[in-house]
């Protein structure tokens, strides 16, 4: 494939193909993991607040439900596409099986642009587009969550429009909810705080101190932000950060606390006292020891990965790195923590809300903390044991074991 299609569905075609000929795994394992078990295309009208009528288009993608209901987020977004929902979903399905998960993978997302629409319109927005795939969706069937340019206040419209849908309270068919109508204490900084953990024992294999560590951030949005204060924590210094509209750098450090205040002041990064502006690929070939690609996907690629510096590469985003680029990464030494492993911390609180939503009994923000970094580092351990064992890059010992996982309830079930 060329990566100048940059097709995120491709891209996880590939990466399952590669798993399963590592695996020697039955070819009807690849047959029936290339492409999603089922795929919803929605076409629904809204009401603008100008009275005028738009029509939005959406799509969920539910990939396998071989070891339980499907789950993954719902991104907003005016260049989502079939493709990308598709490979998301298909990246959520390892995900889960690289923790642990009782979950298949799904995902959603709707083309539009939130930043010019009302509160009100992206309310009925997305009242509309939970009825449209509502005959899909449920605790039992597939479970959303969110994602790019969704939020809590998101999930809690979807969720009332589906319990007035089926007319009784039905808080499971979503996760990342406002903790009032069910949402679990710590999802907010999950998907940041599972990539720091992951960080944090790689940093220990190769034997950088935290203290003084390097960082760099790329996407200061959710994960990115507090990805940035949860590692300034543990005493690293976070030298540069960027979001849509550009970046801040110092190289003596900034204070992630305030570049967050900043951000939401400003609406972005760009102008943090101290630092100064620089392109997306300038920054992510700063010298540094971590770095935290936290955007959207296909952000290292072949044209600019011969300028990455970074020893510790760690994906809180979905698909940050393409294959072509990744296997430069591996050849330079650097290690690169894929986004099914870095990045699961997100679906990994999502589980703990939804057994929460099952048992009507909830934990506080210490327990799920500590229930996610015993998860977290489980699963590190897990995989850097296998990508040690089999001379194989962290993103293919991560994929051996969660197609390996898939395979084995594919096969108990009799599918093949």
């Amino acid at each position: 494939m060329a990566e100048r299609t940059l097709n995120p569905f491709e891209i996880a075609q590939r990466q399952i193909a590669e798993a399963c000929k590592a695996l020697g795994l039955e070819p009807a394992v690849y047959e029936i993991l290339k492409q999603p078990k089922r795929f919803l295309e929605v076409s629904f009208p809204v009401r603008m607040d100008d009275g005028s009528i738009q029509v939005f288009t959406g799509w969920r993608s539910q990939h396998t439900d071989a070891l339980g209901p499907c789950k993954g987020g719902l991104r907003f977004h005016p260049e989502s596409y079939a493709d990308e929902v598709k490979a998301l979903s298909m990246w959520m399905t390892f995900k889960c099986a690289t923790l642990g998960l009782p979950y298949g993978g799904g995902k959603g997302g709707i083309r539009c642009d939130v930043k010019k629409m009302s509160q009100g319109e992206i309310e009925r927005m997305s009242r509309a587009f939970m009825e449209a795939i509502s005959p899909i969706v449920g605790p039992e069937k597939d479970i959303p969550a969110p994602d790019v340019y969704t939020n809590p206040q998101i999930m809690a419209w979807m969720t009332d429009e589906f319990s007035r849908l089926k007319g009784y309270n039905a808080f499971g068919v979503l996760t990342g909810k406002p903790l009032i109508i069910g949402g679990s204490a710590g999802r907010g900084t999950a998907t940041a705080r599972g990539c720091v953990f992951v960080v944090r024992e790689a940093a220990r294999k190769l034997g950088i101190n935290m203290k003084g560590a390097t960082v760099v951030v790329q996407g200061f949005g959710n994960a990115g932000s507090f990805a940035a204060q949860l590692i300034q924590d543990l005493g690293a210094k976070v030298i540069a950060a960027n979001d849509s509209k550009g970046a801040a750098f110092n190289p003596k450090g900034m204070d992630a606390r305030e570049l967050a205040e900043h951000k939401s002041k400003t609406g972005s990064v760009k102008g943090f006292p101290g630092s100064r502006d620089m392109s997306n690929d300038e920054l992510l070939s700063l010298e540094c020891d971590i770095l935290i690609p936290a955007a959207l996907e296909n952000q290292i690629t072949s044209k600019n990965v011969s300028g990455v510096k970074a020893r510790i590469i760690g994906e809180a985003a979905n698909g940050p790195t393409t294959p072509e680029a990744d296997e430069v990464l591996y050849k330079k030494g650097v290690l690169v923590l894929p986004d099914i492993l870095a990045s699961a911390g997100g679906v990994t609180v999502s589980y703990f809300e939804w057994v929460q939503n099952l048992m009507n009994f909830y934990w506080t923000e210490e327990e799920v903390n500590s229930r996610l970094e015993r998860m977290m580092v489980q699963a590190f351990e897990a995989i850097y044991d296998l990508h040690e064992r089999k001379g194989v890059s962290m993103r293919d010992a991560a994929y051996m074991n969660a197609v390996n996982r898939v395979a084995q309830a594919m096969r108990v079930r009799g599918w093949i």
